[in-house]
């Protein structure tokens, strides 16, 4: 195996794992965030209560998805750098 290929694989496993890791933060950093704005944890798509507004679900979800999204592009770029 050349060292190239190698070098590929590491770099996408770190890149895999930071990747995984922001995903996380973001979630829990969203979720402190939410509770803080709201007195309660941000809805889930798939939660049954009927005191939960559509809005909100959807809100939940943009906010959530575009947070994760950014954390994890950073994170992926950032651990490009680091290994190239």
């Amino acid at each position: 195996m050349s060292d190239d290929k190698s070098e590929s694989r590491i770099a996408k496993l770190v890149g895999l794992a930071a990747a995984a890791g922001a995903a996380w933060a973001a979630g829990k950093l969203i979720d402190s965030l939410w509770t803080k704005a709201f007195g309660h944890a941000p809805p889930k798509a798939d939660d049954d209560s009927d005191d939960i507004r559509f809005r909100e679900v959807a809100a939940a979800a943009v906010i959530s998805g575009a947070i994760v999204a950014l954390f994890r592009a950073s994170a992926t770029r950032g651990a490009r750098k680091l290994i190239g």
